[in-house]
Order: structure tokens, then C-alpha cells, then sequence
């Protein structure tokens, strides 16, 4: 009963997330000028709009039965690039976006969970505000990855020469298929980034409120 109870609320923390993710995406497409994502319905805080059954909910949660960081992603709002401001740097800025949403979300949740107590609080209290933190770290983190069609690809990008773009291109209609592969077939190479960047974050964290 208790991993149940467990179950639904890292699917709900899972749901919101994602959502503020994509949503961050598109209201930085439009207001660098591209309302591709508006037209098509994304500016939207309806999670199901932006639901990937794969990485929105059957990574997510085989990872959190497996007792591993949780990770995951949503479906892409689609984007005109051709009508971004900036170029390179103007995707580079939408794809940002949503990461740090997380981080915000990460901070914010901690902070109310550090000072209320409801961080160290048992049962269903410390669960909803450990989940919060920690699924949004995971988000960031595993977002940041510079792996096409993840955000921090997009970055990379920005800065990337002419024949890394072209790989990375390449890389990308692979899609989520792509993920997938790197997750299974390297396990420990991303459960150590992910912990890495998670504790670093969360160091971080506690040394803002003064822990050290």
C-alpha cells in the first residue's frame, strides 16, 4: 500500500513537471517570436498535452520500481526555428528553458520543504517534498545531457562546429529511440551523471540556507 501511495504521487509530481517543462519551451519560442507551439495548443497547463508515453511515464517510473534516480522527458512542443529570434542562440535559449524550470521548481520545493520541516517530516508529508526536490533534479540534469533530442543537445549546437551539427542532426531523427539505447545499454555511465549532478545541486542547495 505504501509503495502505491508512493507510485501515485511521483506519477503526479511526474505529470507536473513535464508540464512546466514544455510549457517553459513555448512561452520562450513565443516570445522569440515563434507561436508554432501556441497554434498547436502546448501553451497549456493540461499534462496530457505534453505526455510521452515512454519518457513521461514508463521510463519515470521503471526507473523509480528500480530504485534508481528518476528521469525523464515529454513530448517536444514543436518549433519553427525559422521564426526564432537569434538563430542557434535563440533555440539554445527555448531548449534552456525547460531545465531550468525544474531547477526553480527543485529550489523552490526545497526551500518551503527545508524551512516548513516537511523535507525531514516521515510518512506522506516527507515524500511529497523529497519527490518534489528530487524528481525535478532529474529532470534537469537528465535534460541537460547533450545528447540529441535532449536540451542540452540544443546548446551544444549553439557553440558546436559545422561537422558536429551535422552529426548531431543525424543523431536526432533516431528520436527518443536514441535515449532509450544510451539508457539501457549504459546504465552506469547515466546513473553516475545523474547522482553526480544531483548531489552536486543539492550541496548547493543546503549551502545556500546556510548547511555545510
Amino acid at each position: 500500500m505504501a509503495q502505491l501511495i508512493s507510485l501515485l504521487i511521483v506519477f503526479a509530481i511526474i505529470l507536473l513537471s513535464m508540464m512546466l517543462h514544455e510549457l517553459a519551451h513555448g512561452l520562450v519560442a513565443y516570445w522569440l517570436g515563434d507561436n508554432t507551439a501556441k497554434a498547436e495548443g502546448r501553451l497549456t497547463l493540461n499534462p496530457l498535452k505534453h505526455l510521452d508515453p515512454i519518457l513521461s511515464v514508463l521510463m519515470p517510473l521503471m526507473l523509480f520500481l528500480s530504485g534508481g534516480p528518476i528521469f525523464g522527458g515529454a513530448k517536444p512542443v514543436p518549433i519553427n526555428t525559422r521564426n526564432l529570434k537569434y538563430g542557434a542562440w535563440g533555440m539554445a535559449l527555448v531548449a534552456i528553458a525547460g531545465p531550468i524550470t525544474n531547477f526553480l521548481i527543485a529550489f523552490v520545493a526545497f526551500l518551503i520543504g527545508y524551512f516548513s520541516g516537511g523535507l525531514f517530516a516521515a510518512g506522506l508529508m516527507g515524500t511529497i517534498w523529497g519527490y518534489l526536490v528530487s524528481v525535478n533534479l532529474g529532470f534537469g540534469v537528465f535534460n541537460l545531457i547533450p545528447i540529441p533530442p535532449l536540451d542540452g543537445s540544443r546548446v551544444l549546437y549553439a557553440i558546436a562546429p559545422d561537422g558536429v551539427r551535422e552529426v548531431m542532426t543525424k543523431m536526432e531523427q533516431l528520436g527518443v529511440f536514441l535515449i532509450m539505447i544510451i539508457v539501457v545499454a549504459f546504465p552506469s555511465v547515466i546513473s553516475t551523471i545523474m547522482g553526480g549532478g544531483v548531489d552536486a545541486i543539492l550541496k548547493a542547495f543546503f549551502w545556500i540556507v546556510g548547511v555545510r
